[in-house]
């Protein structure tokens, strides 16, 4: 049986892999995330899974949400973020693809 491999490294990975687009870690409130080069956040990790802005009208939100244990951001209870899709550790695989839909969607 295969297993995930950490969350924290998959991450990290992500941040140097989008580096050369000038993504740079940060936190957004007590957050781990990544930050374009104006300083906006697009990708967060959280209780191992990663949390992406989208935008809830794109084809990339749609198609995040029918990942298997996606949902919405929801940083507190009543405080829905539409706009941020969290993915599963068990969907690392994806990780990339979003990470890089998610630096790309105007903010």
């Amino acid at each position: 049986m295969a297993t995930t491999p950490d969350p924290h490294i998959m991450f990290d990975n992500l941040a140097a892999d989008l580096a050369s687009q000038g993504a740079h870690k940060s936190k957004l409130f007590t957050m781990s995330c990544l930050k374009d080069a104006r300083g906006k956040a697009f990708v967060g990790l959280r209780d191992g899974e990663l949390v992406v802005r989208l935008g809830r009208d794109t084809a990339e939100h749609a198609a995040a949400s029918k990942i298997r244990g996606a949902h919405i951001f929801q940083p507190r209870v009543g405080s829905d973020w539409q706009d941020w899709i969290c993915i599963p550790p068990t969907s690392q695989a994806e990780w990339s693809r979003y990470a890089s839909a998610a630096l790309a969607v105007p903010r």
